[in-house]
């Protein structure tokens, strides 16, 4: 039944404006909004992409909902740290990051932000 659905993933947020500020803007995504709809969309290559939709009660999700591969993750997260983003820090058995917020050593080096919303974002060395 769903094996060529172009399926899609969504998260909420609790102000859209800020979202299409910092995913257009900051992390120059390309994005779209249709005007009579209180919904973003980001363009993540090919044919992927994301819808964020304002929620007025919107909770902060507590796993990561968007992962961006890099090939160099050091420069990714420097370059976004230039840009005013702060990192995740984690110091538990199984999820350690290093000085520069980076976790390294259990599977792919990944680094974890967060969006105006609250929500975990991360950046991973593919």
């Amino acid at each position: 039944m769903f094996r060529n659905s172009k399926a899609f993933s969504g998260f909420s947020v609790n102000d859209l404006q800020k979202a299409k500020q910092f995913y257009g803007y900051l992390l120059k995504i390309e994005i779209s909004q249709q005007e009579d709809m209180p919904v973003l969309s980001l363009h993540l290559g090919g044919d992927s992409h994301v819808m964020l939709y304002e929620k007025e009660n919107h909770i902060p999700a507590t796993f990561t909902v968007l992962n961006f591969p890099v090939e160099n993750i050091e420069e990714a997260v420097a370059d976004l740290k230039n840009h005013g983003i702060s990192f995740e820090s984690y110091d538990s058995p199984g999820l350690k990051t290093d000085a520069d917020n980076i976790m390294r050593g259990n599977g792919p080096k990944i680094a974890w932000f967060k969006d105006p919303a609250g929500n975990i974002l991360s950046v991973l060395e593919s």
